[in-house]
């Protein structure tokens, strides 16, 4: 009889699986276990995420082999979004890196989890066997039983303070394990997991990264982690949003709270998201960024080149430069033209942008409907079209923010509903 079929899940996370035609259905993200007092946790399913980023579950009763660097699936795959039950635990994103204490014969030792073993059972079931920790510094009658920083693999009945609150995985480590997301995605995954976990990692968070985070969040769900941050970080991470995502985000709170995020942003920023609240949300105004890619005309095309690279940049602002007398910060002098990426990329590096100046668009005023905005865009197949008032460049309508506000209300949360074909 062969040997029952075994697995660590740090080997198994990001591994491709396929049908049993060899078809490519996905890539591991997690896996999911239940915990009983009465035997060992059972591993229930696999977190796979398919075409389109979806997360799905594959139960371990469709999982035929672990081997060989990949998993092979049988039947069909429920294309249904993974949603986590109560009574359901993610190794990746709960339990790897958690502190725990392993029973040993000389004492208690205090160690945290690098990895888990899984074996299957006679009954073809799936379960937790061994655990592989890290031990911390621990003395027993004044011998040190492991060193720090010691790897070892104990029996799972051996180790205590895998499941429950008391203790938690390190979210640094779970935050790493989604580096690779985009923001959409991150946000997605982050949605996904139980409050106090989503509280944990949001706090783990740099503020860059929580605002490209909350951008990609429904305004309702923005605003409710917002409240849950401290005063001054709230207002740094509405500082490092783009304006316009940040100033939609402030109309949806009490006044008191925005008028205080206000007043303890820097005065530029705060300047921005007061003058775009002044303009209904769906106009030019209330939709145009306060940022966009501004130039003097005798700027070179390697200087106008060089300020499109910066990676801070979202494809849609880089992809059009805005050419401006000085002040080139909005409101900016008089407005003389743009030019678009295309056309940089053609010129020689030495030239200068006001030779080669797009002036066939007429600029759009704040007041303009979200119809108009949307009208031009289409017929001049604009990335983002500029907006003026008194022949001053105030700011430009990106067509990512275009597309936020045709959709329905509820796009973001029903995005990975939406199937091919």
């Amino acid at each position: 009889m062969s040997a029952p079929t075994r697995f660590y899940v740090g080997q198994l996370a990001s591994l491709d699986v396929f049908d049993p035609l060899g078809d490519r259905v996905g890539r591991v993200r997690d896996v999911v276990v239940t915990f009983s007092s009465r035997r060992r946790p059972r591993v229930i399913g696999l977190v796979v995420e398919v075409p389109g980023r979806r997360r799905v579950f594959v139960p371990m009763t469709r999982v035929t082999s672990v081997e060989g660097g990949q998993v092979i699936t049988t039947g069909l795959v429920n294309m249904r979004r993974f949603e986590q039950r109560s009574n359901e635990t993610l190794v990746l994103a709960e339990i790897i890196e958690r502190p725990v204490v392993v029973r040993g014969e000389d004492g208690p030792i205090q160690a945290t989890v690098e990895d888990i073993g899984v074996e299957q059972t006679r009954t073809r079931d799936w379960a937790v066997t061994k655990v592989f920790v890290r031990a911390g510094r621990r003395h027993t009658r004044g011998l040190l039983v492991r060193r720090r920083g010691e790897t070892f693999t104990a029996p799972v009945e051996d180790v205590e303070g895998l499941y429950g609150t008391d203790t938690e995985q390190s979210a640094a480590r779970l935050i790493e394990h989604f580096d690779d997301l985009k923001a959409a995605d991150l946000a997605d995954a982050i949605h996904d997991l139980n409050p106090k976990r989503q509280g944990e990692v949001i706090d783990a968070l740099d503020d860059e990264r929580l605002a490209d985070v909350l951008q990609e969040l429904p305004e309702e769900d923005q605003a409710k982690i917002l409240v849950t941050l401290k005063h001054a970080r709230a207002a740094d991470v509405l500082e490092a949003m783009e304006p316009d995502d940040a100033a939609d985000l402030l109309s949806v709170l009490p006044p008191e709270r925005a008028e205080g995020l206000l007043q303890a942003m820097e005065p530029d920023d705060a300047a921005d998201l007061r003058r775009l609240l002044t303009y209904d949300e769906n106009t030019a105004g209330g939709l145009m960024t306060t940022e966009p890619v501004v130039l003097g005309p005798d700027d070179t095309v390697a200087a106008a080149l060089a300020v499109v690279r910066r990676a801070e940049l979202s494809t849609a602002l880089a992809a059009t430069v805005f050419v401006c007398r000085p002040p080139h910060e909005t409101p900016t002098g008089k407005y003389l033209g743009m030019l678009h990426i295309q056309r940089l990329l053609r010129e020689p590096p030495h030239a200068a942008v006001g030779d080669f100046l797009d002036t066939g668009v007429d600029p759009l005023p704040p007041d303009a409907p979200l119809g108009r905005v949307t009208v031009t865009m289409a017929t001049y197949n604009l990335m983002s079209v500029p907006v003026v008032d008194e022949g001053r460049l105030l700011g430009a309508v990106t067509v990512d923010d275009v597309l936020d506000h045709i959709l329905p209300d509820d796009w973001r949360d029903d995005r990975h509903e939406v199937t091919d074909g």
